[in-house]
């Protein structure tokens, strides 16, 4: 990969994340703005009723660094990106651990913010990734996709 192309850094992991290689990554003197994106688990679910969370585990399909590629390469065709990156984490995560970290940088901010609000999206949207969690009342859920 050269520096003028700007998928400078994509993966899935079963490590723990990093944002200041995230940062650095996207890093481009050409680049006015850069956005960035941190998903955490948190210690309930998403739904309205807001379940404690006492064990989440991500699981991903073999496919998924291809897909996110996929995903990676459509957003830097779309908007002026500079540099992009994207990485998730699969495994048992904790509480307050890094689940998915993405970034991308442009020539202004609102391109910016615009590119890494697709990119997250369309990560959790189309790349197959999926979350397992367990309940504080014994109850289990597979949620479709990523963080």
């Amino acid at each position: 990969m050269t520096r003028s192309d700007p998928l400078r850094l994509l993966g899935i992991r079963d490590t723990p994340l990093s944002v200041d290689e995230v940062l650095a990554a996207v890093g481009d003197p050409a680049a006015g703005g850069t956005a960035l994106f941190v998903g955490t688990v948190r210690d309930h679910d998403g739904h309205e009723q807001g379940a404690a969370v006492t064990a989440l585990e991500y699981s991903a399909h073999p496919t998924a660094e291809a897909e996110l590629r996929r995903v990676a390469e459509r957003v830097a065709a779309d908007f002026p990106v500079r540099a992009l990156a994207a990485v998730h984490r699969v495994g048992t995560l904790a509480v307050g651990e890094l689940a998915v970290v993405v970034a991308v940088s442009c020539p202004h901010r609102a391109e910016a913010f615009a590119a890494c609000r697709r990119l997250i999206d369309d990560l959790k949207h189309e790349v197959p990734i999926w979350k397992h969690q367990s309940f504080a009342d014994g109850s289990e859920e597979w949620v479709g996709a990523c963080a």
